[in-house]
């Protein structure tokens, strides 16, 4: 079984050099996902000088681990859009997906570049599990709702492959996330952006405005933090620790099969249930390339995580039995309090990008649009509804639920450590161990390694907790991730988790 994302196989991945000196520029910005790329490109379009920086390499992050769904509709429900946040916004909201749709299709016409962007009927479908008449007289009243909004949506009775009634959006699109990204990227280099792989952000200063990364300063007048949950930055720490408060990080499971051609249309396709499936169908020599995924939950908080993707086959087969699961691989998503993204500046001349659920790749493309706007002077009528300064009073007992979890997890995970020795793991297993009075993360990796860090996360003192599927340690308060070794795959953590050599046995330090 391949564990990587379906994306990252035969990718021509052109490589740019680490930072090796220190760089002054207008507009810096930090993450090389699709936000960051996007927003670096439209910068340069508009003459600024603009220096990129990536921790790892371009488009490994959530990018790669996307299921590249091009839609306007959001995850949460037009009708609670309009519930919490109000029918003006949830119709910008729409309209900004839409927005960022076209702004891919111009640019894939532009770069005339093959990157597998085709339009496709897009549905949400009634779940097995919804009560069905219910269901059906709110779906009509969303598909009357979206259309007086301006949407082409209508109500079928009946919807591949489940045979549930939905709703289906006409021309919605999917593509090839990493093909766009790394086209795209080689666009914003020949307009002039600098581009820095395996550069990693550290202290941030003032007098003047500047970032350490590999020893070197970059100094800047505006700052981007694109990383999927943003860097504190130039935010005071009282202000960035309020803010994550509003973002909920959850992990999303998905799998790829090959199936006989013609099994399926070609579509994007979800359902009402909670957590909620998704589907992506592709052609291809081989035959029908079925993506599924879904089995969402909040990062750090399943104990078998290996479970999801089994359930995920399972439901896959019910519905496509010749399928022939080829992949599997998690993403993680952010979560806000009333289902619309934050966008713009958070502080004074620092941007944020972030709570684009499951709507990554179109409010990716909106947030280089918004950023631009706003870093140039020019008005976007997107800025209030986006706002990451925004409040929303009826989000509140959505604010209340997602924050609760933080002093549960900081008392119940600190009792539940175990008992045993860290040489007693076995291949792929991990564990919490109290020694020497130090909460351990031991496990041990797939090439026999034992590994032992620390088990407090950096950001707020959570214990991690093992993630056997994927091999990874995973914080159960705010979703930031580290792998086997420590290393930090995610935030809201900005640094890795704390080596913890003295609990490895001598045996081991031989090794």
């Amino acid at each position: 079984m391949n564990t990587h994302p379906l994306w990252s196989e035969g990718i021509n991945r052109p490589q740019y050099f680490a930072l090796a000196e220190e760089v002054n520029t207008e507009v810096l910005v930090i993450g090389g996902g699709l936000t960051g790329v996007s927003t670096a490109h439209l910068l340069a379009r508009t003459g600024l000088k603009v220096t990129l920086l990536e921790r790892d390499r371009l488009g490994c992050g959530d990018t790669a681990h996307t299921t590249g769904h091009l839609t306007y509709m959001t995850d949460a429900r037009l009708s609670e859009l309009v519930r919490v946040c109000g029918e003006e916004k949830a119709f910008l909201s729409w309209t900004a997906g839409a927005r960022a749709m076209d702004r891919i299709r111009q640019t894939v016409r532009q770069l005339g570049v093959d990157v597998e962007l085709r339009e496709v009927p897009g549905y949400l479908v009634a779940a097995e599990s919804d009560d069905i008449e219910a269901e059906v007289r709110k779906m009509e009243e969303e598909a009357e709702m979206a259309r007086s909004l301006g949407f082409d949506v209508r109500l079928l009775d009946n919807v591949t492959p489940t045979g549930r009634p939905g709703l289906l959006f006409a021309s919605q699109m999917k593509f090839h996330p990493l093909k766009y990204l790394h086209a795209l990227a080689a666009e914003a280099q020949r307009a002039g952006v600098r581009i820095h792989e395996l550069s990693d952000v550290g202290d941030f200063g003032e007098n003047p405005r500047h970032v350490i990364a590999n020893g070197h300063r970059v100094t800047f007048d505006h700052v981007v933090i694109a990383t999927h949950v943003p860097l504190q930055g130039l935010m005071g720490t009282m202000g960035a620790s309020l803010f994550q408060t509003k973002l909920a990080s959850y992990s999303t499971y998905a799998i790829a099969a090959i199936a006989p051609s013609g099994t399926l249309p070609e579509i994007i396709w979800s359902d009402t249930a909670e957590p909620f499936h998704y589907l992506r169908v592709n052609r291809s020599p081989e035959g029908d390339v079925v993506i599924w995924g879904g089995e969402d939950h909040k990062t750090g908080q399943k104990v078998d995580t290996t479970e999801c993707f089994g359930r995920l086959e399972q439901s896959l087969l019910e519905i496509v039995p010749e399928a022939a699961v080829s992949h599997r691989w998690s993403g993680q998503v952010v979560e806000t309090v009333d289902g619309l993204p934050y966008i713009g500046e958070i502080t004074d001349r620092q941007y944020i990008a972030t709570g684009f659920s499951g709507n990554g790749m179109t409010f990716s493309v909106v947030a280089a649009m918004m950023i631009r706007d706003k870093i140039i002077g020019q008005h976007n009528d997107l800025e209030d509804a986006f706002s990451p300064c925004r409040k929303e009073l009826a989000a509140l007992p959505n604010y209340l639920r997602e924050n609760k979890d933080f002093p549960y997890r900081m008392i119940k995970d600190r009792l539940g450590i175990e008992e045993t020795r860290p040489e007693q793991l076995k291949i792929g297993e991990g564990v919490v161990l109290k020694l020497d009075d130090e909460n351990v993360a031991a496990c041990r990796d797939a090439a026999g390694v034992l590994h032992c860090v620390s088990a407090v996360c950096p950001h707020l003192g959570c214990i991690v907790a093992w993630n056997p599927g994927e091999q990874t340690w995973d914080c159960p308060c705010h979703g930031s991730r580290f792998e086997a070794d420590g290393s930090l795959i995610a935030g809201p953590a900005e640094m890795g988790l704390d080596p913890s050599t003295k609990a490895l046995p001598e045996s081991e330090l031989v090794k």
